[in-house]
């Protein structure tokens, strides 16, 4: 445990706080606070109602710029860490406490759609705004954000763009950086920043970026305004293939991207990782899936070119229909959220991934290594109930990859974590790295990939320490999240 370096007591911070917000605005119920020491990376112990994180002090639900302005000038005068949050969709700790004594800021009733502008197709949305509501409103207009991630019915705003989020349609529209027009911002003195509005600039470096992936450790996301694209759902076609293996998947995801081709879905799944999804037809085979959304002739193009790279290698057609009936389920909202719990619960099981990015030259090495290593290597090979993976977003110089791991958890459920994930994600980030790639494509580095921060940038390091100097000199914003922190910049080893 990190200890606070904050002087004040518990009870001394929330009188405190008390003096800045109204009182039905601080949270200090105790289960309230267990649950707000941790995210969803510890979900198995959770739901054992293990939680073994500090817990916070209290949690203050900001209702304006100004509250997020006031509490964080106290917290920064105090020496108090603060915990930013709005939906509470994090899987990667960056929502844990690791202080005594935290201030968790939940921003979650800042929750206003501000502005629609259908003449210069933007919306601007306070951060508590959840990205389903902006959708429901969208959509009966004529648009969309094209922002669509499985955390949909639950995400809101700045978390989206605080962990540099993306979407299941993103190589068509693109992740939440390339959706984000301007926005606004408070650091960690309380100084409020504005990124105005523009369709681009060459005034210096894009300083939307300073923000966009900051996962609370510089500052807390108040207002954001992304694109709007129109909504053409009837123009939608789908398509689906069967193929041998991984990199013939691979190359038939490259050819259609590196051809100028932008279908709004762009999937590989392995035969393991498809029987999960698609049991029904996958037969054993690594499934191709590809969505071409947009205008109709945009969409037909797409279509013939998709067909076209799929009679350039042995496959077997998938029915659309069935991708289709696959694709409006994929999303997970609270029903989900309690299935999984259930689960984990009534038979100690359960399913993480890790995901990575790396140039096409490189992803087929790192998934076949990576598969090896975890048969060869990790000693409790026998729980794993499956291990797969899938691409789910491709680009013109290379892809993503998640590798998906299930087991059965022979353990004291405290032990869970060092017992299974951190071995199976270590070798994953290892590979990745160790080919030039990245050890994290989008869900954030949060407090558990810390520990390679450092190798990740390498050189580059001090561009992003400069960052933290400059705008969190007292530390307080999010400790442990993305920068290393007390000597913890050495990564295990497996």
């Amino acid at each position: 445990m990190i200890e606070s370096v904050s002087t004040l007591e518990r009870s001394q911070i929330v009188a405190a706080l008390a003096e800045i917000v109204r009182a039905d605005q601080i949270d200090t119920d105790p289960d309230h606070l267990a649950e707000a020491s941790v995210d969803r990376f510890k979900k198995y112990q959770s739901v054992h109602g293990i939680f073994d994180a500090p817990p916070p002090a209290a949690i203050v639900y900001a209702e304006s710029t100004g509250d997020v302005s006031a509490v964080l000038a106290f917290a920064d005068r105090n020496l108090v860490n603060v915990v930013p949050r709005t939906g509470r969709t994090g899987t990667e700790g960056g929502l844990e406490t690791s202080v005594v004594d935290t201030v968790v800021l939940d921003g979650s009733r800042m929750s206003a759609i501000l502005r629609v502008d259908e003449t210069n197709m933007q919306v601007t949305v306070q951060a508590g705004t959840p990205l389903q509501t902006v959708e429901d409103t969208l959509r009966p207009l004529g648009y969309t954000t094209g922002h669509s991630p499985q955390s949909k019915p639950l995400a809101q705003y700045g978390g989206l763009v605080a962990t540099r989020s993306i979407g299941q349609f993103s190589t068509l529209y693109g992740a939440i950086e390339d959706m984000v027009v301007g926005l606004e911002a408070v650091f960690a003195d309380g100084s409020v920043t504005r990124i105005k509005n523009v369709p681009r600039r060459s005034a210096g470096p894009d300083i939307r970026h300073v923000v966009i992936g900051n996962e609370g450790a510089l500052c807390f996301v108040t207002e954001v305004t992304v694109k709007m694209f129109r909504w053409q759902p009837d123009n939608n076609e789908f398509h689906g293939a069967l193929v041998d293996d991984m990199e013939t998947g691979l190359a038939i995801l490259r050819e259609v991207l590196v051809g100028g081709f932008r279908p709004s879905v762009a999937r590989l799944y392995s035969p393991e990782d498809a029987r999960q999804h698609f049991a029904h037809f996958s037969d054993g085979k690594c499934v191709v899936v590809f969505v071409a959304e947009g205008p109709a002739g945009i969409v037909r193009a797409t279509s013939h070119e998709i067909q076209r790279v799929f009679g350039e290698h042995r496959h077997d057609k998938v029915d659309p229909l069935l991708i289709e009936a696959w694709f409006d389920g994929l999303n997970w909202g609270p029903d989900k959220i309690e299935a999984e719990k259930e689960v984990m619960r009534d038979q100690a099981h359960l399913g993480y991934t890790t995901e990575i990015s790396a140039d096409w030259s490189e992803v087929g090495a790192i998934y076949d290594t990576v598969m090896r290593r975890i048969r060869d290597e990790f000693p409790f090979a026998s729980d794993l109930t499956m291990l797969g993976g899938h691409s789910s977003h491709s680009y013109q110089t290379g892809t993503n990859l998640y590798f998906v791991y299930d087991y059965r958890i022979d353990c004291a459920p405290e032990e869970e974590i060092e017992k299974y994930h951190v071995p199976l994600n270590a070798i994953i980030v290892e590979e990745a790295l160790r080919r030039g790639g990245s050890m994290v494509h989008h869900h954030g580095i949060g407090k558990y990939r810390t520990p390679w921060t450092l190798e990740e940038h390498g050189s580059a390091y001090a561009i992003l320490e400069g960052l933290k100097t400059q705008f969190d000199p007292n530390g307080i914003m999010n400790k442990g999240t993305i920068f290393p922190v007390d000597g913890a910049g050495v990564a295990p080893r497996t």
